[in-house]
């Protein structure tokens, strides 16, 4: 379990920490370029829209052949994706860079390939600590990596610090070797086809409320941490404000993860996922209506950062004590789908609202709401083990 833990939690720390820095290029890029923010802001949210549809087909492979083959295939798209980002010259090959590849490289490199080893090596009664464990070091990544990124593009430009971290991905590759699994791991306990296991999980009600609710996980924190560089450099901010911040939100999300998965195994998970969205939607509010300085900046982003991806450890603790672990990574694949289609609206909303408006307060808005709702909708989830007759037949 150890191997399992520290493995998957350093894979995650580099393929969260990387990702989590792109908002500081929306800048230097379309200035370079000569692009709209709404050029930028597509690309990345087509790399969230990829992510999300490749996700439920990465984890499927995982569950099947072992998350080992399809770690090392995303980190070879992933470091080919941030080259050949720093290359484009034009929209469309942007988006297919930063966009397409490295959406893609992402779904084979994050938390469900990763969570559904741990699931399978992790004790149930443990399962919600080792996945906020895994969780707390995707946002120690965005601690560590935000001033790193910052750095490299101050000092050695925007393009330079692409190609660094394009070298820095391919270290998921030996890290992967911990993650390899016994061939007959994926094969033990009660047996299901693929096509069962999905019609079983999208006709139960509980599995599409976590969906419902994931959306809205997407959006706020994608809109964030896109926009947010951009939106305290228009109201005066000093640069190092908006870095400060990033990192203050990865490492508050430490705490806030770690927290949220100490809890999923003491209390009931759907109550810990409605308290965060309804707390994410007061921190926005509070965060509109005081005063913007530096200071309410800072208590913005370790507030926010609390609630950052806390949402992740009891949302596939809930899958897996749902529908068990055969194929776990598959369908918090699709879970996360919903969440990237949030990811999609908020990076392209972000920046064509403002385009039209000339400032973010719609979208601020919109968030405010989609807080609420998603509050309201994880109360319904039932965390019980779905009832199950006689094991099926496995098929491929």
């Amino acid at each position: 379990m150890t191997q399992v833990l520290v493995c998957g939690a350093f894979i995650v720390t580099l393929s969260m920490g990387i990702r989590h820095g792109f908002g500081l290029w929306l800048q230097p890029v379309t200035m370079d370029r000569g692009w709209t923010r709404e050029t930028f802001a597509f690309a990345i949210a087509v790399q969230n829209i990829a992510w999300g549809i490749a996700g439920p087909v990465a984890g499927m492979l995982a569950d099947r052949y072992g998350a080992y083959r399809v770690l090392v295939v995303g980190a070879l798209l992933y470091s080919l994706g941030l080259v050949l980002m720093a290359l484009s010259t034009s929209g469309l090959a942007f988006t297919g860079s930063a966009g397409l590849l490295l959406g893609m490289a992402q779904s084979g490199t994050t938390y469900a390939v990763v969570y559904g080893v741990i699931g399978r090596n992790v004790a149930a009664e443990k399962r919600s600590w080792a996945m906020g464990v895994a969780a707390a070091a995707g946002s120690f990544g965005q601690f560590l990596m935000v001033p790193v990124e910052t750095w490299l593009i101050s000092t050695w430009g925007w393009q330079n610090a692409l190609f660094v971290l394009g070298c820095l991905a391919l270290a998921i590759v030996p890290l992967a070797v911990g993650l390899k699994e016994p061939a007959q791991a994926a094969a033990t306990g009660f047996q299901q086809s693929v096509g069962s296991a999905v019609r079983e999980a999208f006709a139960h009600r509980s599995f599409q409320w976590l969906m419902a609710g994931y959306f809205v996980c997407g959006f706020q924190v994608v809109f964030i941490g896109v926009h947010m560089p951009s939106y305290l450099k228009d109201h005066g901010m000093a640069p190092g404000v908006a870095t400060t911040a990033l990192a203050l939100i990865g490492l508050f999300n430490v705490f806030g993860t770690y927290t949220a998965g100490w809890l999923g195994g003491r209390m009931p998970k759907r109550y810990i996922l409605s308290g965060i969205y309804a707390l994410r939607a007061v921190v926005i509010s509070l965060f509109l209506l005081a005063p913007l300085t530096p200071m309410s900046v800072y208590i913005f982003a370790a507030t926010m950062g609390f609630l950052w991806l806390s949402t992740v450890p009891p949302t596939n603790a809930v899958i897996a004590q749902i529908f068990g672990v055969q194929y776990m990574s598959m369908l918090g694949g699709f879970v996360f789908f919903s969440h990237q289609v949030g990811s999609f609206l908020g990076a392209w909303m972000g920046g064509k609202l403002y385009d039209l408006t000339g400032n973010y307060d719609m979208v601020w808005g919109i968030a405010i709401a989609l807080g609420v709702f998603a509050a309201l909708a994880n109360l319904p989830v039932r965390e019980e083990p779905i009832p199950r007759g006689q094991p099926a037949v496995a098929a491929a």
